[in-house]
């Protein structure tokens, strides 16, 4: 198959829990054969079993990374996105608490499309990257929902070579349908153009 992220060919990469990925040739990317994807009642259903309290203190120092951020780069004033907010929307929560002005928006949970007619300062993308059944095409709507000089923050699970994909508890989760390695970060900084890009062990951040 193609990849979805890039449209290149791809090479099987593994077969386990009865799924078959595929790595792309080009951008690195790492897609799950789409004839596994669940449909939207059982994906759905699967959100539903998530935990998502935003009150829970575990799941507040989860998200802290991107909390953090917003706090020391952006003004109470700002515009800001909560994409993928999912149904216990904690850093909408954490952030709203403090006074800052952030929408959500969530296709399962919160389908407010009037959300994604604006443009906003930042954007908050916390553990929703690897669910993109078209990374593609949610990629550029990221980035056209991006003011100038805005920022994308994103926190998933980079794959690398020293990680047995096999095992490896990430890929697990049947929602979880396209993994990114840091090669496929630089594809998608380059070709979507944004600026910048910033990656550590618990954020990633694109700058347009």
């Amino acid at each position: 198959m193609n990849c979805a992220l890039c449209g290149s060919e791809t090479v099987e990469f593994s077969v386990t829990e009865k799924r078959v990925y595929y790595q792309c040739t080009h951008c690195d990317g790492i897609g799950m054969d789409p004839s596994y994807f669940l449909s939207n009642i059982d994906e759905k259903n699967r959100y539903d079993t998530h935990n998502n309290d935003v009150t829970d203190i575990g799941y507040q120092n989860f998200v802290s990374p991107i909390v953090n951020s917003i706090i020391e780069e952006y003004k109470k004033e700002h515009k800001g996105l909560d994409f993928g907010s999912g149904s216990g929307p904690v850093i909408t929560s954490m952030l709203r608490n403090i006074g800052y002005n952030i929408t959500t928006y969530d296709p399962f949970f919160d389908p407010n499309t009037k959300a994604l007619d604006q443009t906003y300062d930042y954007i908050a993308c916390c553990e929703v990257m690897e669910h993109f059944y078209n990374p593609n095409q949610e990629f550029k709507l990221l980035h056209s929902l991006l003011q100038e000089k805005g920022s994308l923050y994103c926190k998933t699970y980079l794959y690398n070579e020293s990680i047995d994909f096999n095992s490896w508890w990430y890929k697990n989760d049947p929602t979880h349908v396209f993994f990114y390695t840091q090669k496929t970060l630089n594809w998608i900084k380059t070709n979507y153009q944004f600026n910048d890009l910033s990656v550590s062990d618990k954020l990633i951040c694109f700058k347009k």
